[in-house]
């Protein structure tokens, strides 16, 4: 029987894989370097183990996010250096989000000579919510103006001054949304400006289990 998928079915089983992978010898992946490549496998291969049970919409990185029904995205990075890329659609995902959540696998390679295998030792498997992907440094700028009764001109100065890719009309257009409605979440990514957002992950590594909307799956 195949059943509907779910945020909470993809966490659940988002553990399980974790486990059974980090147990698993692969002859494909001995010797690679390259983290894009593991990446590929590792997502391709959760996608065919939720197949088996589960339907849902197909999705990738060429069409957008991996579960698009569900607005969720899964990534990969190695511990040494907790970071992926995803397309850049608008500055304003710095301040309220990427609008999509993201499920993050982080692993540690071991190759072993002796069966020319690899393994892949998920050391962390977190699920962070849409409302907390904006860029932490940002967000807190924002919040901490905001909270000293700050003007348009000071979120605008502010934004100028951490180079988003904003021209003045958008950017006072944002400035008197946040003076409106004020900035009701913060941020936990760190999002570097380049032509694809560089997400880095060593925050929401350390805060998750401990802040609302950063989830320790294993």
């Amino acid at each position: 029987m195949v059943f509907e998928l779910t945020v909470d079915i993809i966490c659940r089983e988002a553990r399980e894989f974790a486990l059974v992978e980090s147990s698993h010898a692969e002859p494909m992946l001995y010797g690679v370097t390259d983290g894009k490549a593991v990446g590929t496998y590792l997502e391709a291969k959760f996608r065919r183990h939720l197949g088996q049970s589960y339907i849902f919409k197909d999705g990738n990185s060429a069409k957008g996010i991996d579960f698009p029904e569900l607005g969720v995205d899964v990534k990969t990075t190695s511990i040494t250096q907790p970071q992926s890329s995803c397309p850049f659609k608008s500055a304003r995902q710095k301040i309220f989000g990427l609008g999509y959540s993201l499920l993050v696998f982080v692993y540690e390679k071991h190759d072993e000579p002796a069966n020319q295998t690899a393994r892949l030792n998920i050391l962390h498997t977190i699920f962070i919510e849409s409302a907390r992907t904006a860029d932490f440094q940002t967000t807190c700028g924002l919040m901490q103006i905001l909270a000293n009764k700050g003007n348009v001109e000071d979120l605008m100065g502010f934004m100028n001054d951490r180079n988003l890719p904003l021209d003045e009309i958008e950017a006072r257009q944002i400035a008197e949304e946040l003076l409106e409605n004020g900035l009701k979440y913060q941020g936990y990514l760190t999002i570097s400006n380049a032509l694809q957002w560089r997400l880095q992950y060593t925050r929401v590594i350390r805060e998750a289990g401990i802040v609302n909307g950063i989830i320790r799956i294993s």
